[in-house]
């Protein structure tokens, strides 16, 4: 039931999005850096070619540039608004909800929302110290770093410090309250762990990991392979059948190897689309499953100690939880490589009661879904939960009139959220 993981159904789909995502952006311009007065030029939404072509940069050229370039001008991605009101007690997850009808293997895939590339709530402290247990545990296959990759290998250590600049550049941005970096020392003040970082004395992968209970995954093309991008280095607590020390290493094809219909239908287009995929234009969108509580990490070993063949008499409504990895995925523009990164959410199935619509979708899908897709997830496992639950909430909602029994059940509107979300999500953090 676990094995809908994030970085093989991401890569899986985005073949069949690469005309759609041509559509979502406009062209723009940003200032080189950020002292820089060049104004910015707003172009209307049309399918244009990116403004920012993919660019082949030398290290000499990229030791120039120096330490925390604004990679809003480098990549054409603005840096987020920050966000005041937010406190980190309090602060929700937006209620994700990417459940689709027709259920087949594309992607729903939506251009990043540049404000939430990170997004924080109130288990940050939690999930941070469970992602540091689970480290503990099994050291390299949770942060790894692909020791050779040719004449080329320097491009795995600039990816790395890539990421780690991007991500304190968004943190200090869209959380002033909270993160702040000292531009002279490059010291990183986190007030709501009470800790600092030396930042340019540590591996930039710690930084991003003590910082940011989310996983990251790095992919570069490697010459040696026909240019073919191979998983050089991440950082992977929310896998669940697997780890990022069996797949490091790996080109994509070989990544894939579990995902139903990959090779038939997506398998040669992978690489094609991403020696394609341009700094300004990333993506985000979500996969997700039922489970059984909150199952952040589990190894291979672990997954083959389960069973998902057999329906527990035991589980309860109230253990029924929706996962959902929310994911985003950008080019980076000084190494070239590709970036994905992933949070794993969790939200009781019983939070579905009041989403117009949510209950009679996800039945449907259960019902009728693609089998192979379902089976892979491991559904079954707990349907016999699920599948009453929600055909009680379904009439429920008709019952108190913001569902039509009979209506067709399809992706609602809203989609990857439902009708009022936002006031719920609201009322819920106390606004």
């Amino acid at each position: 039931m676990f094995q809908d993981t994030p970085i093989y159904i991401l890569l899986a789909s985005l073949a069949a999005a690469l005309a759609l995502i041509s559509l979502l952006y406009p062209k723009r311009r940003y200032p080189l850096y950020k002292n820089d007065s060049t104004t910015i030029q707003k172009k209307p939404l049309q399918p244009t070619p990116s403004t920012y072509p993919l660019k082949s940069y030398t290290l000499p050229q990229i030791t120039s540039i120096g330490r925390f370039p604004s990679y809003a001008a480098l990549t054409g991605v603005p840096l987020p608004n920050a966000y005041p009101t937010f406190n980190i007690s309090t602060a929700k997850p937006r209620p994700y909800r990417p459940f689709r009808w027709a259920y087949h293997h594309t992607m729903a895939l939506t251009k990043l929302e540049p404000d939430w590339w990170l997004e924080l709530e109130s288990t940050y402290p939690s999930r941070l110290l469970q992602r540091q247990k689970i480290f503990e545990q099994y050291g390299d296959r949770i942060i790894r770093k692909l020791s050779s990759m040719g004449a080329a290998g320097w491009r795995v250590d600039v990816a790395c410090k890539e990421v780690m600049e991007m991500v304190v550049q968004f943190l200090c941005a869209r959380y002033p309250q909270y993160f702040r970096l000292d531009a002279q020392s490059y010291v990183l003040y986190n007030k709501i762990l009470g800790k600092e970082f030396d930042i340019y004395c540590m591996d930039p992968m710690q930084v991003v990991f003590q910082n940011v209970p989310e996983d990251f995954a790095i992919v570069l093309p490697d010459e040696g392979k026909g240019g073919k991008y191979v998983f050089v280095a991440g950082m992977i607590c929310s896998s669940v059948g697997w780890d990022l020390g069996e797949k490091i290493g790996r080109v994509l094809g070989e990544v894939h190897g579990p995902v139903p219909e990959y090779k038939e239908k997506m398998g040669m287009s992978m690489d094609r689309y991403f020696s394609k995929l341009t700094t300004d234009k990333p993506i985000q969108r979500g996969s997700w499953d039922i489970v059984v509580g909150e199952p952040l990490f589990m190894s291979a070993e672990e997954k083959l100690g389960m069973t998902t063949n057999e329906q527990d008499m035991n589980i309860k409504e109230e253990d029924l939880t929706l996962r959902v990895d929310w994911q985003t995925l950008r080019r980076l523009p000084l190494s070239g490589g590709i970036v994905f990164n992933y949070k794993a959410l969790f939200t009781p199935l019983k939070e579905f009661e009041d989403e117009p619509g949510v209950p009679a979708l996800v039945e449907k899908v259960l019902r009728e879904g693609n089998k192979k897709i379902l089976e892979y997830k491991g559904t079954w496992h707990v349907e016999h939960v699920a599948l009453p639950m929600l055909e009680r909430m379904r009439r429920k909602q008709a019952e108190m009139g913001i569902w039509e029994e009979g209506r067709e059940v399809k992706t609602l509107e809203e989609s990857p959220f439902y009708r009022g979300w936002e006031e719920k999500w609201r009322r819920q953090q106390g606004f």
